[in-house]
Order: structure tokens, then sequence, then C-alpha cells
């Protein structure tokens, strides 16, 4: 590959010095990508109103198309933190609008894109902030294919469409998944279930591979539901991403009742629909060795992993 500076005059980042990101990858055969370091963009999904698009420039790689907001990577940045800095730049999503649910890598070896997927929690109204965009707008998703779309957007919304409507939780059996590891749980439950939770909320933080989901896409940022029984329900407040479900009674039956709550709901029952090609198996994957607690939730529909597989994720 071959790393060319952009042209005298190019209008890019209009606010402050370029950065060294800010430079076209060219391959031998001729194709230019723009990012030294890869580029990332955000897709933001409003319940009420769908996608937030951006109408190119014409100036602009593949002109008077339409994309998502994003755009070069910055030097030692990470791909996450570029979408929403290149989105915040781009269309003024406000910080802490968008919850992420998902991310998916397009990765040419020479040259990677990023697509931070997620959900607005925060409405706003975009803002069109530099010249690369000739308008900001709400997409339904039904309506986006009929526009005229940046023909590398279009092949990721192939990917993406479908996948929009997955929201996958683990619940994790928590005395299961302790008993496991001989670290001492025998005589302090409580702590060696908080010591687990809080490994819980650092994989909720960083995602789940999709492939470990059997999911489509990269990786999942995965809500958990953390199921507590005994004297572990003494533990404190759960991380961000984790749930704590303090069993009044049994364990088993409590875990029970959260995979049966969120097998009957919509989003995960639209998993098996065929829209979602590429999914997987299942939406809700339930963590225990217990063999039957396993076959009780199979029977609700959800997917059983033991003990290890969550250990090896935290690893």
């Amino acid at each position: 590959m071959t790393i060319v500076p952009p042209a005298p005059g190019e209008p890019r980042r209009p606010h402050g010095p370029r950065d060294p990101g800010d430079a076209w990858v060219e391959t031998p055969e001729g194709e230019r990508y723009w990012g030294r370091f890869g580029a990332a963009g955000l897709l933001a999904l409003d319940p009420e109103r769908g996608v937030l698009l951006q109408h190119r420039v014409s100036w602009s790689h593949h002109g008077d198309t339409w994309a998502l907001p994003g755009g070069a990577r910055h030097q030692g940045e990470s791909a996450h933190d570029a979408a929403l800095r290149e989105s915040a730049e781009e269309a003024g999503v406000p910080a802490g609008s968008v919850a992420p649910r998902f991310v998916n890598v397009f990765d040419l070896g020479v040259w990677s894109y990023t697509t931070l997927v997620g959900d607005v929690v925060v409405p706003f109204e975009p803002v069109i902030s530099d010249p690369e965009s000739r308008a900001l707008a709400w997409v339904a998703v039904e309506e986006v294919d009929r526009r005229p779309l940046h023909p590398s957007f279009a092949d990721a919304w192939r990917l993406l469409r479908p996948l929009l409507e997955v929201r996958p939780t683990i619940v994790v059996d928590v005395a299961n998944v302790m008993g496991s590891v001989p670290d001492g749980w025998w005589r302090d439950r409580a702590g060696a279930a908080d010591r687990l939770i809080q490994r819980l909320g650092a994989l909720a933080a960083s995602g789940v591979p999709a492939s470990a989901l059997g999911l489509g896409a990269t990786g999942w940022f995965t809500p958990i539901v953390a199921v507590v029984e005994g004297q572990a329900k003494t533990v404190d407040a759960a991380p961000e991403g984790v749930v704590i479900a303090r069993a009044e009674a049994s364990g088993d039956d409590e875990i029970v009742a959260q995979t049966a709550a969120l097998v009957d709901s919509s989003t995960a029952a639209l998993v098996d629909s065929s829209a979602a090609a590429g999914a997987g198996a299942g939406a809700v994957v339930v963590v225990t060795s217990d063999r039957a607690l396993a076959d009780r939730v199979r029977a609700l529909g959800a997917t059983v992993h033991g003990a290890g597989w969550l250990l090896d994720l935290l690893a």
C-alpha cells in the first residue's frame, strides 16, 4: 500500500491541524481508502425515527451519496472512540446520547472500517458542523436502501440491517460458575460473587466476540444478568452493563424465570426469523454447567454454555 496525503486545499479538517491519520491509503490496484490508521463511523438507531444518515457533498469520495457519519481514525485512537468523535464532529451527536450495541469491522488487511451500532437513549437533533455534509436525516430502516447509498455502506447495510432486531443477553448462574474455580469461594461466597461480577462488568464494557455468541458482525456489547442466591445475595451494586438478580428462593428457579422473560420478549423472538440471517441460534445465552437447569432453559429456547465458555471469555 501507499500513503497519500490529502491534496493541498482539500477541504478536510476545517478546525485545527490535520492529524497524521488524515491521509489516503492507496492499494497497488489504485483503490483509495481514507484514513491512514483506518476509519470508523456510527450507525445511530432511534426507535422512533430510524437511522441517522449523512448526505455527502459532491467533492467527497463517492459524493452525492448517503452514508453514516464517520471518518479517519486518529493516531493511537480506538475505533470506538473514533466513531463517536467523528459523529460528534460531522453530525453534532452529543456525548452519552447513544448506547453501543454491537460493532462490525470490515478489514482489508491494509485498511479497515469499523461500524459502531448503537441505540439512541437520549433523543437529539443532528447538526451539520463541517463541510462534508449536504444534509443529515433520520431515515426509517425500511427506507434506507431506497436512497443512493455510498457503495461500501450499501454492502455493509445488507449485513447490518437484520442485526438491528437482535438484542442478545447473557444470564449467568453465578453460584455454578463460582464453584468451578477454587478461589476460596466456600469461605466468602459474597466476596467471590462480587469478584466474578466485576469481571462480568469488564466483559460487558469490552464486548463479547460475535463468534462466541453465534451472531453476525464482530462483537456485541451484551447485557449480562448475574443471578445470585444465598449468602452471595449481599454482593454490592453491579458495574455498568450487569444486572444483579437476587433469588428469593431457588437460584435455578430465578434463572428459569429470567430466561423465560427474555425469550418471550419480541426482540428475542426476531432472532429466529428469516430476516435475521446470520443472527445465530438464540438471543438468550444461559451460562451454567448444571445439566438439569440446562435442560429447563433449553426448553424455553435459550442457548446454554458451560462455565468454561464464560471463563475463557474472562481470561
